[in-house]
């Protein structure tokens, strides 16, 4: 990745110049038996496109606050970066009654309808499948995204030394979280071409940073596992060994 790299939006845009076609966020839930991969050209296009829908259709603005309520999901992956890229800060498990805006998986709809702005819902269904019947008073964002634009500019350049991400009791500007990325992509043994699983939840710093943000500084790629207890240590040893793990943060 570039050193001149500020923001995990700016990151993502270097992943995507120097190889669009390399995975970059392989997901597993194996309470389901669903897999999704997706390359960095993948990964961003769905970015591009929720940016758009977060910029234009739920008007939000830099430093606007997102409460976001989804669990370690290739999804919440994308919002993440999308946020990032619009400027909005994004609160994870954020105070929905506090938030200018709340995105919440299919768990969380009771509590984001304390969120007196836009709210968006995600279904979490296999391969970004919608709700069988759209929750009141939320958007469905499997009907939302798709019809969105596939190439994304923010109307106000993003600055990096803006709040830019809250999870517990850390707040962090775009420019502070690559630089925590890159520490931890260096405490993790994380090079381009790494491969690294976790099993990490998105609640911490720890698990966000493993889950997404240390192997995107890195140039790496990472398999993301939700329920990996669901797994017996004779099936992790083959999912390492079929998806070439490199490095593990379980």
């Amino acid at each position: 990745m570039n050193a001149t790299d500020r923001t995990p939006a700016d990151l993502l845009r270097s992943a995507l110049a120097a190889d669009p076609s390399r995975p970059l966020v392989t997901f597993y839930d194996d309470a389901t038996g669903e897999r999704v991969e997706l390359s960095v050209a993948t990964f961003a296009n769905w970015v591009a496109k929720t940016a758009n829908l977060l910029q234009g259709d739920l008007a939000a603005q830099p430093g606007d606050r997102l409460a976001l309520l989804l669990p370690a999901h290739w999804q919440s992956a994308v919002w993440l970066l999308a946020c990032s890229s619009v400027g909005v800060v994004a609160d994870v498990g954020g105070v929905p009654s506090e938030a200018d805006l709340v995105v919440s998986g299919p768990d969380t709809l009771e509590q984001a309808r304390a969120c007196s702005g836009e709210r968006m819902a995600l279904a979490l269904r296999p391969l970004g499948g919608r709700f069988p019947q759209p929750p009141a008073g939320f958007g469905d964002y499997a009907v939302e995204v798709p019809s969105q634009g596939d190439r994304f500019a923010p109307y106000a350049p993003v600055d990096p030394d803006a709040p830019a991400l809250v999870v517990g009791a850390m707040e962090l500007t775009g420019a502070e979280l690559v630089e925590r990325a890159r520490a931890d992509a260096a405490k993790l043994d994380l090079a381009p071409g790494s491969r690294l699983l976790t099993g990490r939840s998105y609640d911490t710093w720890e698990g966000l940073s493993a889950g997404l943000f240390a192997p995107l500084a890195a140039g790496a790629s990472v398999v993301l596992c939700r329920h990996l207890d669901a797994l017996s240590q004779e099936d992790l040893r083959k999912r390492i060994a079929s998806e070439r793990v490199t490095n593990t943060a379980v």
